[in-house]
């Protein structure tokens, strides 16, 4: 394999590497949602000797959590990735296009009704162009830089 063809393969920034990343991000905080959701209502009481039922629905709904993280994640980006490159411009329709096409398909498809499409696709659509416009931070740079350990050097005094 030529070297060129290596590192091209290799790029973590392509489109393909952007929807993976985007999907098995879905999936791990998917599956940490659905174990945090679990805990609070599906799971019955572990009765004597009897654990194996209440661990059973907690993967369940892991699973399902993780899933439909995980497919958001990846359509999300991917929707995203193709505007990109398709309109030649990154800017936060993209992101607002590709938010709306997650929730319209993956929470449309889940809510069964047109409505529930429409409305989960809105509101990621909207979520994600708020957070586009904004910076996509929530922490402003002020120069300060802060280190895990002291610059200054301490003073030694004898007592």
């Amino acid at each position: 394999m030529d070297p060129a063809e290596r590192r091209y393969l290799e790029d973590e920034n392509t489109p393909t590497m952007k929807v993976i990343k985007g999907a098995t991000t879905g999936l791990a905080a998917g599956t940490i949602w659905g174990t945090i959701v679990a805990t609070w209502h599906d799971v019955p009481r572990v009765e004597r000797n009897v654990a194996l039922p209440g661990l059973l629905r907690t993967l369940r709904m892991m699973g399902n959590y993780g899933m439909t993280f995980a497919a958001i994640g990846g359509v999300y980006i991917g929707v995203e990735q193709v505007l990109e490159h398709r309109r030649m411009k990154r800017d936060f329709i993209n992101g607002a296009v590709g938010g709306f096409v997650a929730g319209a398909s993956i929470l449309g498809y889940k809510g069964k009704t047109i409505s529930s499409a429409i409305s989960a696709g809105a509101a990621l659509a909207v979520t994600s162009a708020v957070l586009d416009i904004g910076g996509q931070t929530t922490r402003r740079d002020t120069g300060k830089e802060y280190y895990p350990y002291t610059t200054k050097k301490k003073s030694t005094v004898d007592s």
